[in-house]
């Protein structure tokens, strides 16, 4: 029995360069139809060295353990996926882009990133200080001040990666970018460590 070859379809042409129609052997028996695939994906990424942020993190581990408190210096990259604009040509403006990205960037930069969803803390303000207790004990003080609290579970890479890819989707929507696709996020803990978040 023939086989039929099924591709995801963006663009399709016929191969074969008969006149004959399409399925139909020169004698009259049905052949296959095999469809040509050229998939095109338009994107645009900004990755700049000010889209970089120093913060304090620490995560909590399988089990009763939790990290040490340590930093890193983080870099951030953006990728947008969409249909081009026919009178500009451009996916999104780099300018738009990175004016979305920036704020979020500097709310973290040189700041103790916290959990606010992580089921093992509590995070309590006393004053001006911030009480992190890590399964009822009292774990770390910071001054409030020096704490950025994210609607996270834990601080992990992947994890600000899917928090700031959800900002910025939501911006650039508000923006009224049209044909928007996939968006993704790169969060660089260190060279050549990244956690990735893509949203569609």
């Amino acid at each position: 029995m023939p086989s039929r070859i099924s591709l995801w379809h963006i663009g399709v042409g016929h191969l074969g360069g008969s006149d004959r129609p399409p399925g139909r052997t020169p004698d009259g028996p049905a052949e296959d139809t095999v469809y040509s695939v050229v998939p095109h994906v338009f994107k645009v990424t900004v990755a700049k060295e000010y889209l970089s942020f120093s913060a304090a993190h620490f995560i909590t581990l399988a089990g009763h353990q939790c990290e040490s408190l340590h930093g890193h210096n983080y870099r951030v990259g953006v990728t947008v996926e969409g249909e081009i604009d026919p009178e500009c040509g451009f996916v999104v403006d780099f300018g738009v882009l990175k004016r979305v990205v920036r704020p979020y960037v500097q709310a973290v930069d040189h700041r103790v990133i916290l959990p606010t969803e992580n089921p093992k803390l509590v995070l309590m303000e006393e004053g001006d200080r911030l009480v992190v207790d890590y399964l009822g004990v009292r774990q770390f003080v910071f001054p409030r001040s020096n704490c950025a609290l994210l609607p996270i579970g834990n601080t992990t890479a992947e994890r600000i990666a899917e928090y700031l890819a959800g900002l910025v989707r939501a911006d650039l929507e508000r923006e009224g970018l049209k044909g928007l696709g996939a968006i993704e996020v790169e969060v660089e803990e260190s060279p050549g460590q990244s956690g990735y978040y893509r949203v569609a």
